[in-house]
């Protein structure tokens, strides 16, 4: 297969990719994001993109691959709101728009646990927005990935503080079906592109059973 991956900066994204890079049914890996990765391999191709926004129709980096991982985002905490409906929803979707030939692309968004059209809280109206829109584009495929808590690649260098927090705790969790690890994330991604699922919401648990069909 053939990946287009964003947010390989961040601490998902970075996770992701050095998983995906290791399995060998992944041919190649575009990483869009707007500052370099500093990971070299071969199936690897950097697109650095100032400015997500000013991206057009008609890319022909983009022509001929078999999944979008929209990883790219940002927390809640402590964004202004314009910022985060920007980078949660509008670029996601504009990304979304512009890609070629949707009807045989699957296209994965980053969500979290705890989306929801009901919920109360405002990033959860903006992720599930942000949900709901991806489904209505056209692709052949489309999924919200809603991970809980997540244990980092070997290898990785982008590690959120509070990871290390919930590192003591990470058995027990797993035991709830709350945590997965980089290459539970990545490898389920990969089965998702290839062979679909039942549902578009894609909470820890299913996760560990999708990456088990790999």
């Amino acid at each position: 297969m053939k990946i287009i991956l964003t947010g390989a900066t961040g601490y998902v994204g970075e996770g992701t990719l050095l998983e995906l890079l290791k399995v060998d049914s992944v041919e190649k890996v575009l990483s869009v994001s707007r500052k370099a990765t500093g990971i070299r391999h071969e199936k690897l191709e950097e697109y650095i993109v100032p400015d997500f926004m000013q991206l057009k129709a008609g890319d022909d980096r983009f022509n001929g691959y078999d999944a979008v991982f929209f990883i790219a985002g940002i927390t809640s905490v402590g964004t202004p709101k314009d910022v985060y409906v920007r980078i949660s929803q509008e670029i996601p979707l504009h990304f979304a728009d512009i890609m070629p030939d949707k009807e045989r692309m699957t296209f994965i968004y980053l969500s979290g646990a705890g989306t929801t059209p009901d919920g109360k809280l405002f990033w959860q109206k903006v992720k599930s927005g942000t949900e709901a829109k991806i489904q209505t584009m056209g692709f052949k495929r489309t999924f919200g990935l809603r991970p809980a808590i997540m244990k980092w690649a070997d290898g990785q260098r982008h590690i959120q503080t509070m990871q290390y927090f919930f590192l003591p705790f990470y058995p027990l969790l797993r035991l709830m079906r709350q945590a997965n690890s980089m290459t539970e994330i990545a490898l389920s991604q990969l089965v998702l592109a290839r062979d679909g699922y039942h549902k578009f919401a894609i909470d820890p648990a299913d996760i560990t059973e999708l990456a088990k069909r790999f």
